[in-house]
């Protein structure tokens, strides 16, 4: 059961391993490697290159809990959307993290940074940037400018971003993603478009001697959902579906 879903329209939980060295690129290292994850999910069907270069395997897109696998130069991502479970969608970033040192000889020692995240979109018709405000607020200092008359907010997207240890090599995450622009303000014309919540906890740098990838991230997929539990799903999540809701 996935404890998540019932906090907003749509919600994923994402790998991604960015490394120092490029990745191989050769057509049998590649193929072999998403060969070795369609066996373990075999709806995963859909393998095609981007124009970019980058190389995707994924499931049919109406399936409404689609997962997807992408290879760039420097970057593994792994992603599932709407899964039934978290730990279905921990399970396929695990086996990904768990091929990428055989497989494409990413060593522990090649690992720019790691991350776990996990993102909640509210699709909603409307001002994205003054529902934002009017959900979550402003500081004291900014307040003023919301009291001038006739202004209309154009931009506002909170982000912070916090050290976990003294060493600032693993850190958290919280930032908001609108998508109103000016024209459509201007317009007062509004597509449905997502608001979109991304939590992420990264660890940046080579990892210990003594830890793997796999195991690494299932430390930071502990630390995120304390944090989402204690400073996020009542302080923006359910903000957010509230303001949307009286809409």
């Amino acid at each position: 059961m996935n404890p998540y879903s019932s906090l907003a329209d749509d919600f994923y939980v994402n790998m991604t391993l960015n490394t120092e060295m490029q990745l191989p690129a050769g057509r049998e290292t590649i193929l072999g490697f998403f060969e070795r994850v369609q066996k373990k999910y075999p709806t995963m069907r859909n393998f095609y290159t981007r124009e970019n270069g980058d190389f995707v395997l994924e499931e049919d897109k109406d399936l409404g809990h689609q997962r997807w696998v992408t290879l760039e130069p420097r970057r593994i991502c792994s992603g599932q959307i709407n899964p039934d479970d978290v730990d279905g969608a921990v399970e396929q970033h695990s086996l990904i993290l768990d091929l990428v040192p055989f497989m494409l000889s990413v060593s522990p020692l090649d690992c720019e940074a790691l991350d776990y995240l996990m993102g909640f979109d509210f699709p909603y018709r409307g001002n994205h940037d003054e529902l934002v405000t009017e959900a979550l607020g402003v500081s004291s200092a900014l307040d003023g400018m919301l009291q001038i008359p006739g202004i209309k907010v154009l931009n506002y997207e909170p982000t912070m971003t916090i050290a976990l240890d003294d060493s600032c090599r693993r850190q958290a995450r919280v930032m908001i993603e609108t998508r109103t622009n000016a024209y459509q303000v201007r317009r007062g014309d509004f597509q449905e478009e997502p608001i979109s919540v991304f939590f992420t906890v990264r660890q940046y740098g080579s990892l210990e001697s003594d830890m793997s990838y796999v195991s690494t991230f299932h430390q930071l997929r502990t630390i995120a959902e304390q944090l989402l539990e204690e400073h996020v799903i009542d302080q923006v999540l359910r903000p957010l579906q509230q303001a949307i809701s009286t809409k």
